[in-house]
């Protein structure tokens, strides 16, 4: 719940989080390492959707998605892996 509380914070209102949110999340017993983690993940998917959202990006349907799927638990985001199926 304390990293989710950070991570909030981190996608909400970034302008307000500081190393007392770090701390209040290490003192909840999260490590240093799963903090760092949510935190680059969460990052990561908050630029991709403002990114999309500021360029017109869709999403493909969901029946393309799961074509996709097997695919994708294969090899990951590898272009050729996707490009193979």
């Amino acid at each position: 719940m304390a990293a989710l509380a950070f991570i909030e914070k981190q996608t909400l209102r970034p302008d307000e989080l500081g190393p007392a949110d770090a701390d209040a999340a290490r003192a909840a017993g999260v490590s240093d390492e799963a903090l760092t983690d949510a935190a680059t993940v969460c990052a990561l998917f908050n630029m991709i959707v403002r990114l999309a959202d500021s360029l017109g990006w869709d999403v493909p349907p969901w029946e393309a998605l799961m074509q996709r799927a097997p695919a994708m638990l294969e090899g990951g985001y590898q272009m050729g892996a996707i490009q193979k199926r």
